[in-house]
């Protein structure tokens, strides 16, 4: 048996959005928006006290992921809190908290700010994997909010 491990990261990605604020976060705050760029969730009460719940395989097939998130803070069009878990299937492997900020740019758009600070447990995920998985998906939130 592994012995039991915790790795505490941070990391941070910033992207710009030639759309207002005001759009990007109804691209988060809007189930039918966010299932444009985000697996579509099982569950989506977006509030302060809410819950998303996603779960879902690779493309291809593979382990079963849950997200389970909590929203903490939502400031409409500035900012949004939330804590979430990742398990594969019955093993829990990350414990999370992410910011997303969004911040009117020079040309108008959107700055958005990703901040997670998490700890991935046992080596079943790494920071540097979410990082890169966290990117992708910021790169489908714009080619969403494009089309």
């Amino acid at each position: 048996m592994q012995e039991p491990s915790a790795k505490h990261a941070a990391f941070v990605i910033e992207r710009s959005y030639k759309h207002s604020p005001a759009r990007v976060f109804a691209a988060w705050s809007d189930q039918s928006a966010k299932a444009a760029w985000f697996p579509k969730a099982d569950e989506f009460e977006f509030r302060v006290g809410g819950r998303e719940l996603n779960r879902g395989r690779p493309p291809g097939g593979g382990p079963l992921y849950t997200f389970d998130a909590h929203y903490q803070e939502i400031v409409p069009d500035k900012r949004i809190v939330y804590s979430y878990v990742m398990d594969m299937e019955d093993t829990r492997i990350s414990v999370s908290v992410a910011t997303v900020e969004f911040q009117t740019s020079d040309s108008g758009g959107t700055r958005l700010i990703f901040t997670e600070q998490g700890v991935f447990l046992d080596g079943h995920d790494t920071p540097e994997q979410r990082e890169h998985g966290t990117k992708a998906l910021l790169d489908r939130l714009g080619d969403a909010l494009d089309s």
